[in-house]
């Protein structure tokens, strides 16, 4: 029996394959009422097409903890290593109208 104040602790078991990781370079999001489905994916210079490896189904409940975690794990890693760059997006430019 878990004390009051004590978190509940879960084992966590990865196969070997699993363990070994996909690389993805492609995301696509999709979602209905119920559910988000996110598709992890490769692109690759002179492959005409994307390839999906990977299929995520959870619920939006679950892809707002997952946001969330990401969010939280990526202040970490600037905070350690600096600022992550997006190539394509303008850096530190006004987006739209301003107002003074």
């Amino acid at each position: 029996m878990n004390k009051p104040n004590q978190p509940n602790q879960i084992n966590i078991k990865i196969d070997e394959k699993v363990g070994e990781g996909t690389y993805a370079n492609f995301f696509v999001i999709t979602n209905s009422p119920s559910e988000f489905i996110i598709d992890f994916g490769r692109i690759l210079p002179g492959i005409p097409d994307a390839r999906i490896y990977t299929r995520v189904v959870c619920t939006p409940q679950h892809a707002k903890q997952f946001l969330n975690l990401l969010e939280k794990n990526i202040e970490g890693y600037e905070t350690q290593f600096g600022e992550i760059k997006v190539q394509g997006l303008p850096e530190n430019k006004p987006v739209g109208f301003k107002t003074d």
